[in-house]
């Protein structure tokens, strides 16, 4: 007799697990853990369990149809429970396929022609420590604000609040570009403004007066260490630029300034 909405509504966990059958292969399987459908069927003169999903989320009407389905396939000498797991896995790895981290490699790579390899690296390096291992696995278009800012916390709770504000703003590139790209539909970074303390300001030792620029010069001449931080120090006054400017400044973009600074002599 095929089952009603009431009988399995109604339907209680008894002492041992129990089955009422609708028919066609159909029955509601009832433990104290719950209450699944279950389709039993023959395919190539084996026995076989399709597992339908879990009452009440799957109905009474909806299990029949997903029966019916399943009993379409095996007119058509096709294994249901196979073309179940091919569903599965293709939806596994469509998710793999847009999850966090498989956009930010992605964003990353499409960036790394126009980036210096030092902060290709640095950025990389960022991504895999303090974002993959929370974010990476997650569909991209899932990760909410809250999600986003508890991995910004783990980074401010290390003291690296400049970091953790670098951060933010590295999740908010790639979140555009996956919303670019029509795999999220917006930048959650966005909502996390103001959700982090600002950071300080924080002013380095300078030479302010005229007359110390003198001792600064002869402490540089007298310089005996490394040949290559002599000629960083004693470059360094002639151009203008950070530590770093200097570090990274290679032969081309040397011989480059010296054109241009015997064009403009007198």
């Amino acid at each position: 007799m095929p089952l009603t909405d009431p009988a399995v509504r109604n339907a209680k966990p008894g002492n041992k697990p129990y089955k009422l059958t609708d028919g066609g292969g159909l029955y509601l399987l009832v433990n104290n853990a719950g209450k699944y459908w279950r389709f039993d069927y023959r395919f190539v003169g084996k026995r076989k369990t399709l597992a339908i999903g879990v009452y009440p989320a799957i109905t009474l009407a909806k299990a029949r149809e997903r029966r019916d389905e399943a009993r379409k396939l095996l007119a058509h000498d096709t294994d249901p429970s196979m073309v179940k797991a091919i569903h599965k896995q293709t939806r596994h790895q469509a998710a793999a396929a847009n999850s966090f981290e498989a956009v930010a490699r992605e964003w990353h790579g499409k960036k790394l022609p126009g980036w210096a390899p030092a902060t290709a690296q640095r950025i990389l390096r960022s991504l895999e420590k303090d974002m993959f291992p929370w974010l990476g696995a997650l569909p991209i278009k899932d990760i909410a604000a809250p999600t986003l800012l508890a991995t910004i916390r783990r980074v401010e709770s290390r003291g690296a609040l400049e970091l953790a504000h670098r951060i933010r703003e590295l999740a908010g590139q790639v979140f555009r570009y996956a919303v670019a790209t029509g795999r999220a539909e917006r930048d959650p970074s966005g909502d996390l403004r103001g959700a982090l303390p600002p950071v300080r300001a924080r002013h380095h030792a300078s030479v302010t007066e005229p007359e110390q620029i003198a001792t600064l010069l002869r402490a540089i001449n007298g310089y005996f260490g490394s040949f290559l931080t002599q000629c960083a120090l004693q470059l360094a006054p002639l151009v203008f630029v950070r530590p770093r400017g200097v570090a990274s400044c290679g032969m081309e973009r040397t011989q480059s300034r010296r054109r241009r600074v015997a064009h403009t002599r007198p």
